[in-house]
Order: structure tokens, then sequence, then C-alpha cells
């Protein structure tokens, strides 16, 4: 399944960068009919369903495009994607898509957890130190532990940086212990 998802994920990357569309965009139409197909089983199983003709799918979707304003190349996905009957790898294409437009793109992904909630200045110095730290525009994902105690936990990645009240007493209790 990853593998599936990766490649039409590369290439509606690809799609996106060469026609200078806005990636953000790009991925809410997207989410716009992943959120439809889990609302509405009907359609779903219009579209996975192969005696239904391919003409009659398409129709369907160009309503649909036509309504939500989707853009000819996100349309066009999910027509392959419908013609393929591959409409079930959607969600996985969707996030392989944000991975690959985030590496092409230059951003790092990074998720925040602190004790507390962060004010707006708070975060963007978070987001400024991230940046330096990685030499990367930073998309920040912002959550809330309060058994942290203080402090925040920073994930890149797989790498962690632990500045947590919790962390520096367990990385004490454990240099005591030793």
């Amino acid at each position: 399944m990853a593998s599936v998802a990766g490649t039409y994920a590369r290439a509606f990357a690809d799609v996106v960068l060469s026609s200078h569309l806005d990636a953000d965009r790009s991925i809410a139409e997207l989410r716009t009919i992943a959120s439809l197909l889990a609302e509405s089983p009907e359609l779903r199983r219009v579209w996975e369903n192969p005696a239904i003709p391919a003409e009659q799918k398409r129709r369907v979707l160009n309503v649909i495009a036509e309504r939500d304003g989707l853009s000819t190349q996100v349309r066009n996905l999910a027509a392959v994607l419908i013609d393929h009957r591959r409409v079930h790898f959607l969600e996985p294409i969707i996030h392989q898509l944000e991975k690959e437009l985030d590496a092409r793109l230059g951003f790092a992904e990074a998720e925040i957890t602190s004790a507390r909630e962060l004010g707006d200045g708070e975060k963007r110095e978070f987001e400024s130190r991230v940046a330096k730290l990685t030499g990367k525009k930073v998309r920040a994902h912002y959550g809330q532990d309060a058994s942290l105690l203080g402090g925040a936990v920073l994930r890149i990645g797989s790498t962690i940086y632990d500045g947590s009240v919790k962390g520096q007493l367990q990385r004490l209790k454990e240099a005591i212990s030793s």
C-alpha cells in the first residue's frame, strides 16, 4: 500500500510543482474529496463499483469538482484513482503527498508538546528556533501534556529534544541511580 500511495503522491507532487499550483490548496481540495468519501458510503460504492461505467463515475466527479471549485489537476487525479479503482488509497496518498511536498519545498515538520497552552509569541519563537536548528521552514503542530510539568518536548522526524521538567527529573533520577 505504501508504494502505491508513494507512487501517486510523487507523481502528483510533480504536477503541483510543475504547474505552479498552491500546494496547500491542492491538499485541501484532495481532503474535500476524502471527506465526501468518508461521509458518503454510497459515493464510495459508486466509485469503486466495476459494474458502473467509467463515464458515469466521471460525471459524478465533474459535478462535485464544479460545485466545490476543484482544480483541474485535482479532478484529474481523482479520475485516475476512480478509473483504476484506487479511491481507497486517497487518504494514504494525501499523507504521502504532504510529506513529499514538504521535503521538496524545504519544510520541516515539528511536533511541539508543552505543559500549557502557548501564546502566539511563544509559538513564533519556537518556530524561529526550529528553523535555525534545521535550516528549513517549519510546519509546526502543537499539543499539550500537563504531565510534562513545565517546558516542552520537540519532535522533528525521529529526533526528540526534551526540555520538559518531567524529562529533566527523569535524567536526574537516572544520574543519581547510576
